[in-house]
């Protein structure tokens, strides 16, 4: 469906960045600024960044 574009220690870096930011919401300043934190967990989970197709990034190894 989607290209994969997202490889590995950018992966894991989203994912750790999008628990973090939503965490934010629950146990910090309970902002709901730190729903952000969705879009780098999603993108981390489904190896592909929309903004990286736009700007001819690709992290990942395959091809």
């Amino acid at each position: 469906m989607f290209k994969l574009n997202v490889g590995g220690i950018d992966r894991v870096l989203r994912i750790v960045l999008g628990l973090a930011l939503i965490a934010i919401v629950f146990v910090g300043p309970q902002t709901p600024w730190g729903w952000i934190g969705v879009v780098p967990l999603l993108t981390g989970l489904m190896r592909t960044c929309p903004l990286y197709t736009l700007i001819g990034v690709n992290t990942c190894p395959r091809r």
